[in-house]
């Protein structure tokens, strides 16, 4: 399979039947622009129909995986998205939304680890509980291509364009966009009620 008109994306083969795609440039932190977000989506396309391929192993080039990203449990989801909070390894791999973590020093073997034991197993039967549970990720579909459409959108609003100028000139962001709708962000508390007998 060639793989020659990809830009934002790099492969190599490190051993028979497994693909390494590497995302961005080494020594930065993979950022994920429009062509990585329409290479990302067109990859796996080819990866599908690559002989050559069983398994394959995504990383980024620099430190950390990607500034950019996305998490499944809504509350979770929500304090650290709206406080742009830094979420460790260990905390994702707690939460579900990473499945291992090693140290950084044996990430690349343990990723061959990994692979080497997909590459090695029953295909047929892999590829369909792979399929079995993305079905659930399909259902997802409408929230993603939402929330993606107004994560791009976001970027063309002045918050972003602040939050651009405020990094580079190494200071925290002035204020907030005027003319655009606030919505309350609401914090529940839990209350425990007494349970009350039915009346008969």
């Amino acid at each position: 399979m060639d793989y020659s008109q990809y830009k934002e994306l790099k492969f190599r083969r490190p051993e028979p039947g497994i693909l390494e795609i590497v995302m961005g440039e080494e020594g930065k932190l993979s950022v994920a622009t429009a062509r990585m977000h329409a290479e990302m989506a067109m990859v796996w396309l080819d990866v599908d129909r690559d002989p050559e391929t069983r398994v394959a192993i995504l990383r980024g080039a620099g430190k950390g995986f990607s500034a950019g990203g996305d998490l499944k449990m809504v509350a979770k989801a929500k304090y650290y998205l709206l406080l742009c909070e830094t979420i460790s390894g260990e905390e994702a791999e707690r939460l579900g939304l990473v499945s291992l973590t090693c140290e950084e020093q044996e990430l690349n073997e343990k990723a061959l680890e990994v692979a080497r034991k997909l590459a090695a197993g029953a295909q047929t039967a892999l590829s369909w509980t792979k399929y079995s549970l993305n079905n659930w990720l399909r259902m997802a579909g409408p929230s993603f291509d939402a929330s993606l459409a107004l994560e791009v959108l976001g970027f063309t609003g002045p918050e972003a364009k602040e939050g651009v100028a405020s990094h580079r000139e190494k200071r925290k962001p002035v204020g907030s966009s005027s003319g655009v709708p606030k919505r309350p962000i609401l914090l529940y508390k839990k209350r425990r009620y007494p349970l009350r007998r039915r009346q008969r």
